[in-house]
C-alpha cells in the first residue's frame, strides 16, 4: 500500500509534535533551572528525570513522524517505514503515565509530561494501525 498524500490528521499530529518539541526545548533551556532553585535534591533529580522522559517521548514521536513523512514523499515505502529502524522505541519509559500527578514537580513540566504522554500513546496507536494496514 502506497500513500501519496498525507492526511490532515497527519499534518496536525506532526505540527503538534513540533510545537511540543519547541516548548520542551524552551522549558529545558530557559525555565527548568529556575524551577529547580530551592527544591530539595530528590525533587531536582525528579525534575531532571521527567524532563528526559518528555524529551525521549517527543524525539521518538518526531522520528516516527519523519519516517511517515518520507513515505508520503515517496522516499520510503510503507514496508520500509514499519521496519524496526523506524519503529517507536522506549516503550517502558515513554508509555509510563506517571509524573503529571506529582504535585512536587513544576506545573509547566507536569503539563509537558501529560501532553507528551498523550501524543506518544496516540502515535503508538497510529503505528499499530499502519503496521496492520501493511501486513
Amino acid at each position: 500500500m502506497r500513500v501519496t498524500q498525507p492526511t490532515a490528521f497527519f499534518h496536525r499530529a506532526y505540527d503538534e509534535t513540533m510545537s511540543l518539541l519547541v516548548e520542551a526545548r524552551n522549558y529545558v533551556a530557559y525555565q527548568e533551572a529556575a524551577d529547580q532553585r530551592g527544591l530539595p535534591p530528590t525533587v531536582r533529580l525528579q525534575v531532571s528525570y521527567e524532563s528526559m522522559r518528555v524529551t525521549s517521548r517527543l524525539t521518538q514521536v518526531m522520528a516516527w513522524m519523519l519516517a511517515q513523512k518520507a513515505v508520503h514523499a515517496g522516499e520510503l515505502t510503507q514496508q520500509q517505514a514499519v521496519g524496526e529502524d523506524y519503529a517507536l522505541s522506549g516503550g517502558a519509559i515513554c508509555a509510563d503515565p506517571s509524573g503529571p500527578d506529582n504535585q512536587k514537580l513544576p506545573n509547566a513540566l507536569r503539563s509537558l509530561l501529560e501532553r507528551s504522554h498523550s501524543l506518544y500513546m496516540r502515535t503508538t496507536r497510529l503505528e499499530e494501525m499502519v503496521r496492520r494496514n501493511v501486513a
